[in-house]
């Protein structure tokens, strides 16, 4: 009578038993999954990531160096600034072409905007700046 009572009570479970359909859902996004876990994912892997660059270097700098430098870099952009308003004039810059030691400087409207094109003649590397009108 045990046995009968504890077979009805096992299949009463599982007549009553509810079940859903499992569907997979990726994780990464490069898979197909959320884009809000990109930056999870990414913090995850630097965090366990012990391996560091043998050829990376210390980019800290004393004070001295960093005073140095922001001093280097503010002079330099004081004789630009007399170098271009002596080349160019009080009124700035205006259509044409214009040489500073190796360089070449066209300045010409467009479509776009102002645009500059400088032009290293020593090396052939070239830039283009394009200020929006």
């Amino acid at each position: 009578m045990k046995n009968v009572y504890l077979t009805l009570l096992l299949l009463g479970f599982c007549v009553s038993g509810m079940a859903q359909q499992l569907v997979y859902e990726p994780k990464n996004p490069n898979f197909g999954g959320d884009t809000f876990n990109y930056q999870w994912l990414l913090s995850s892997a630097n965090a366990q990531n012990s391996f560091t660059d043998p050829n990376a270097q210390d980019n800290e700098q004393s004070e001295i160096d960093q005073f140095a430098e922001s001093l280097n870099r503010q002079l330099l952009s004081q004789i630009s600034r007399s170098l271009l308003t002596s080349q160019l004039g009080e009124e700035g810059l205006q259509e044409g072409t214009f040489n500073f030691g190796t360089l070449s400087l066209e300045v010409f409207e467009s479509d776009e905007g102002l645009v500059i094109n400088i032009l290293d003649t020593t090396t052939g590397e070239q830039t283009q700046i394009i200020v929006p009108n």
